[in-house]
């Protein structure tokens, strides 16, 4: 008797744990959290929760290196409230950003299996973002359907952002730049304030430091920009966008 009831009671902690860890699951992976991120938020309620077996919630903390240079990229990150960095390094170890995405992408898609990554993917903004493995989006592009037509959609536009990058660093000015490096930030972030330093900035517009805090002097002179200790308020939006002139596009 005692076996028997000890064996039933084994039998419910599990089922009951079982069911706990079902709940969570469906829990993390909703269509209200899904749809944060603007790429799976075109998709059609049954295509989205059709994804839900596939995508996985997982926190992105700033200065996580997704992937870097020649690896392989086994995994696809949406981001809902991360934003992240794509970086050319060199052989030096210098790195210059080439573009960023936030929730209106995707970052780590790859179209055939032995592809390996030609930047690294840097989590610059903390947040969160779902994950899927590269090997089912692939197989989801190669279906045809809504997710293919949003996925080449964005890759248009990453093109877009990595042409205007070039131009900008062959026109623009440091003024310039960095008018368009913190409005792509405020394009992906919840708020006007930005969590950033001079030196990083520097570092990913490939200039001193010096230079940036002569250039932020000048934008917080004309009223553009609030500058203080490690973080950037945008006060004049508009401003700041005629400001860039050229070196700038909405994303």
């Amino acid at each position: 008797m005692f076996h028997a009831t000890q064996t039933s009671v084994s039998a419910n902690t599990i089922g009951n744990a079982a069911r706990t860890i079902a709940t969570e699951a469906s829990a993390t992976v909703s269509l209200t959290g899904a749809q944060q991120n603007e790429l799976l938020r075109a998709l059609s309620r049954e295509e989205l929760i059709a994804m839900f077996a596939d995508l996985e919630l997982v926190p992105l903390q700033a200065g996580k290196h997704l992937f870097d240079i020649g690896d392989k990229m086994d995994y696809a990150f949406f981001p809902t409230n991360a934003i992240i960095s794509l970086q050319y390094v060199t052989e030096e170890g210098g790195a210059t950003e080439i573009a960023v995405v936030g929730r209106e992408g995707v970052v780590g898609v790859s179209m055939y299996e032995t592809e390996r990554a030609n930047c690294s993917a840097v989590v610059q903004t903390s947040g969160y973002g779902y994950r899927v493995r590269a090997s089912v989006l692939r197989n989801a592009f190669f279906s045809g359907g809504a997710l293919a037509q949003q996925l080449m959609r964005h890759t248009s536009a990453l093109f877009a952002q990595l042409a205007q990058t070039v131009a900008g660093v062959r026109h623009g000015s440091i003024e310039q730049r960095l008018c368009r490096w913190l409005l792509e930030r405020l394009d992906r972030s919840l708020s006007n304030e930005l969590k950033v330093t001079q030196e990083m900035i520097a570092n990913m517009l490939g200039v001193r430091r010096e230079s940036i805090t002569c250039s932020a002097g000048k934008l917080q002179e004309e009223g553009l920009i609030v500058y203080r200790r490690g973080t950037v308020t945008v006060i004049d939006r508009a401003g700041m966008e005629r400001r860039a002139g050229g070196c700038y596009t909405p994303a």
